[in-house]
């Protein structure tokens, strides 16, 4: 497995899962949500739970074996200034343009009628951290925090 093909089909299945609403498959833990992308010998999982406030983990399988995670937090900071239609709404638009120019890591930048989106990281697709959030001007509506990198046996 080689890290760029790794980080070619997270692009891919972040592009088709979430981002395009794609269907949800069937719970894959009690109450959870999952989405489901399968490319050749690759397979992506996004696993959360929650709504407004959430957790989750995505997970990486190559050829059945798993090899790649991140987990995230995210959350409304301000619900009277932003709910999680208006949030959900910004974090699309961001992320597919920000997977528009093949990368889903690095700084980021978006503004939309409901806030400024904007996405820090430091590492790389082996092993990264980071916070995404949605600012009104100074103030933070919105906030994800976000880790993960390869699985070794």
């Amino acid at each position: 497995m080689k890290l760029d093909e790794l980080e070619r089909f997270i692009i891919e299945a972040k592009s088709n899962t979430y981002v395009a609403g794609g269907e949800h498959t069937a719970s894959s833990r009690k109450g959870s949500h999952d989405l489901e992308y399968i490319g050749g010998d690759w397979t992506y999982l996004d696993s959360y739970f929650g709504g407004t406030d959430f957790v989750g983990q995505e997970t990486v399988w190559f050829k059945e074996e798993p090899v790649w995670s991140m987990c995230y937090y995210g959350q409304i900071l301000e619900p009277d200034e932003i709910d999680a239609q208006r949030a959900g709404e910004t974090i699309l638009a961001a992320l597919s343009a920000m997977y528009a120019q093949g990368r889903f890591l690095g700084g980021f930048s978006w503004s939309g009628p409901h806030g400024d989106y904007n996405d820090r990281s430091t590492g790389d697709v082996s092993a990264f951290e980071g916070i995404e959030c949605i600012k009104r001007g100074s103030k933070s509506l919105y906030k994800l925090r976000y880790f993960g990198g390869l699985i070794k046996p």
